[in-house]
């Protein structure tokens, strides 16, 4: 059996975690606030369904 602990933790190893933010630009707010409120967001073009797959409206 492999001793795991001589080894350098994988943290010391590998960043935890690297995130892709792509710009957005301010399109405008939903007019309807029971609408925004229901989607979870004031701006539509962040209303992007869990479909399990793609974000696909």
């Amino acid at each position: 059996m492999q001793d795991y602990r001589s080894q350098t933790e994988i943290s010391d190893t590998f960043p935890l975690a690297m995130a892709y933010v792509p710009w957005q630009r301010f399109k405008g707010i939903f007019d309807n606030l029971e609408e925004a409120y229901r989607t979870g967001t004031i701006f539509p073009e962040l209303d992007l369904p869990f479909t399990g797959k793609r974000c696909v409206k």
